[in-house]
């Protein structure tokens, strides 16, 4: 089963897409981790996407289609996998269906997660991840046991510079102007199902494994 997972920034696509691994065996396919894995090792992808990531921008279509490309077509998917941050426009989503009909396969879901944008930026500026392991603390509602301490690993937790109360309204900003078109895109072609954020996350999951049926 191959799946779009939309929604905007901290609407709990991560911790979706992690029950949706586990479910359902299918792989995970995050645009940020590929950005981020860039970054640190310095590719060339990862010089041009530093300065738009650190100041909450999206990175340009040519550079995030090149490199969902080039992930596509290097690795297996048996299980199929989950896109989580891919496509972002419409632009993404119009190449994504040629890399689909050039890769042969298709697009069984597409999935938005719905959540109200003040308790967005109250989720994403309270957020802190560990700088070694990656796992994810917020000050309010996961709190690690020890002030910036990972419960996980013992790593040092810190706040991502896209995580900053000014990048999160940056952020959700850039949201609106470019990636919600995508929601009207896919609306209009009858292919999105919009899931309530707004929940527990075990109801959101749900509510997600319940539109997948007989998919």
């Amino acid at each position: 089963m191959n799946i779009i997972l939309m929604g905007p920034p901290g609407a709990g696509k991560g911790t979706q897409a992690a029950n949706l691994v586990k479910e359902y065996g299918c792989a995970h396919i995050s645009t940020g981790d590929i950005f981020r894995k860039a970054l640190k090792e310095q590719t060339k992808y990862g010089v041009i996407a530093k300065y738009f990531i650190q100041f909450g921008h999206l990175v340009p279509d040519d550079y995030t289609i090149a490199m969902v490309r080039e992930h596509l077509k290097e690795n297996e998917f048996p299980n199929g996998f989950i896109l989580d941050g891919f496509p972002r426009t419409i632009i993404q989503a119009r190449e994504l269906e040629s890399i689909a009909k050039e890769f042969k396969f298709q697009i069984d879901a597409v999935l938005n997660l719905d959540v109200d944008f003040d308790k967005l930026t109250k989720r994403l500026s309270g957020r802190r991840t560990c700088r070694e392991c990656g796992a994810t603390f917020h000050d309010e509602f996961n709190p690690p046991k020890q002030v910036s301490v990972c419960d996980a690993c013992g790593g040092e937790l810190y706040q991502r510079p896209d995580e900053s109360e000014e990048a999160v309204k940056v952020r959700l900003d850039t949201y609106t102007k470019q990636t919600r078109p995508l929601i009207d895109y896919y609306t209009m072609k009858g292919e999105i199902t919009n899931i309530n954020g707004d929940q527990s996350m075990e109801e959101v999951f749900n509510e997600i494994k319940k539109s997948l049926e007989g998919k």
